[in-house]
């Protein structure tokens, strides 16, 4: 790459793209534009208003756990709208609702004894009495890991809700990175780092905007394009044209119609399978069964909106159980604790579904009557009036980590990676569960591999790469 001659397009606005574009933008050495086909920047970590409250897409919390560099950043840019909150969530077990995170006294009190008793044993015990399996999987890990107790009263009916697969089909990478505590040390650490004189000044807080989870990336948008990147909404990318392992032009539909760019350098965190599909027959016939192979969760958010000032106290709600389809419930007036307005508060339900399912065509009011029947089922019953049900139906939530999705994401990955001019990086591109802080630093490290010269370190990229696996969601 010759930063004289190319520009750099970036495909989507979510963390990874505006971060990079941001920080691409400050080197003043290239061109950058941001090519977003939906309304907002921020992606599934945006916010939207709904009867003038801010709410997000999902529950989403900005973690004290981030690097440190990327979260001096984000506190310089927000300043005095970053709040740093304490976590108030409650998760519902064996018929009660326990602190979430988890504290010792709620496990100790809220739990019945025996219960209680036997999460520890059989956690303590569980390597020992652990299945010796040829070939690990998400099942094979928890267990030896955690024990069959806390496996079956939680993470597995959670994650055959979450994935809509048992958990044999599910890879053992799933544990690595989705569950933080998926060892009892790593359990206990989690579980004693609430006590008082042994927790952290930051433990069981997180950092939250005061208008919305969006406002990050909303201000590193105004930063870019201070910087001088263009960041164009309502631009959809849909096709590119290869010709000798380049990309010679993209084509977007904008709101003026159809139109084709011919970048030197494209920057993609669509997610992977989009960038296969969009390059149509230039594709080998194995990158396209692979895209076809490799699937993510869709996720409905059902959004009601309640005459009354606050639903609960609590931040968020977990659900594991199966007889409850939703997976979590939060309410973001509680999340930077708004005063205003008074008259209403809005709930906002994760619903995992996909597209052709019994949910997925279901209109708003069905599914709002629908939410408040499961609700009133645990204990938490919608008593004042709805105002409105309004829905969000997201088809990239998840990447799925079923037993083969590594080999299908390599053969996908090495072909990409085999054109000149392309870098797939973020949360969808690189089919990783990330939080936000991960996604920016996958977007830091990219732009440390560009020169000033316009090269592209290699190398460098695939030892970040293999640091990125290392990413374990927070929760």
């Amino acid at each position: 790459m010759d930063a004289t001659r190319f520009n750099v397009a970036i495909l989507g606005a979510g963390p990874a793209g505006i971060g990079a574009a941001l920080k691409l933008a400050q080197t003043g050495d290239y061109t950058v534009t941001v090519y977003e086909g939906g309304e907002r920047v921020g992606g599934n970590a945006g916010s939207l208003m709904i009867d003038g409250i801010h709410c997000d897409f999902g529950s989403h919390r900005l973690h004290p756990a981030s690097d440190p560099a990327i979260l001096a950043d984000i506190k310089s840019i927000l300043g005095d709208d970053l709040l740093l909150r304490p976590r108030h969530g409650r998760i519902r077990l064996q018929g009660k609702w326990i602190h979430f995170p988890l504290k010792p006294v709620d496990l100790a009190t809220r739990l019945p004894t025996s219960f209680a008793a036997s999460l520890f044993v059989d956690a303590a015990t569980a390597k020992l009495r652990a299945p010796k399996v040829e070939v690990e999987t998400f099942e094979s890990v928890m267990l030896a890991g955690l024990g069959r107790t806390m496996c079956e009263s939680f993470y597995f009916p959670y994650m055959r809700k979450l994935w809509g697969l048992q958990p044999a089909e599910l890879a053992p990478t799933l544990a690595k990175r989705r569950v933080s505590g998926s060892s009892l040390p790593k359990l206990m650490k989690k579980i004693f780092g609430q006590v008082p004189g042994l927790k952290s000044q930051t433990a069981g807080k997180f950092y939250y905007p005061n208008r919305g989870f969006g406002l990050i990336c909303e201000r590193l948008s105004e930063e870019a394009k201070k910087a001088g990147a263009d960041v164009r909404l309502r631009s959809r990318f849909e096709g590119m044209t290869i010709q000798n392992n380049r990309i010679q032009s993209i084509r977007l539909k904008t709101p003026e119609g159809e139109i084709s760019r011919s970048p030197g350098t494209i920057w993609s965190t669509l997610p992977i399978t989009t960038l296969v599909r969009a390059a149509g027959s230039a594709a080998p016939d194995r990158v396209q069964h692979a895209s076809r192979s490799i699937r993510y969760r869709g996720m409905i958010l059902v959004y009601l909106v309640l005459e009354q000032d606050r639903f609960t106290e609590f931040d968020a709600h977990y659900f594991p159980e199966e007889s409850i389809p939703i997976s979590r419930l939060s309410e973001t007036k509680n999340y930077y604790d708004a005063t205003e307005p008074t008259t209403h508060t809005v709930l906002c339900a994760e619903l995992p579904s996909d597209p052709g399912d019994q949910f997925w065509s279901m209109d708003d009011a069905a599914l709002g009557a629908k939410l408040c029947e499961w609700l009133a089922g645990t204990g938490l019953p919608v008593t004042s009036r709805v105002r409105a049900t309004h829905t969000r139906r997201l088809p990239f939530a998840y990447p799925v980590y079923d037993r083969g999705f590594a080999e299908n994401f390599d053969v996908m990955d090495d072909w990409i990676g085999s054109i000149d001019n392309l870098l797939t990086f973020g949360r969808q591109g690189l089919f990783a569960h990330d939080n936000t802080h991960h996604a920016l630093a996958m977007a830091y490290g990219a732009v440390s591999c560009l020169s000033r010269s316009g090269t592209f370190d290699n190398k460098r990229w695939a030892e970040l790469r293999h640091e990125f696996e290392s990413h374990v969601v927070e929760d």
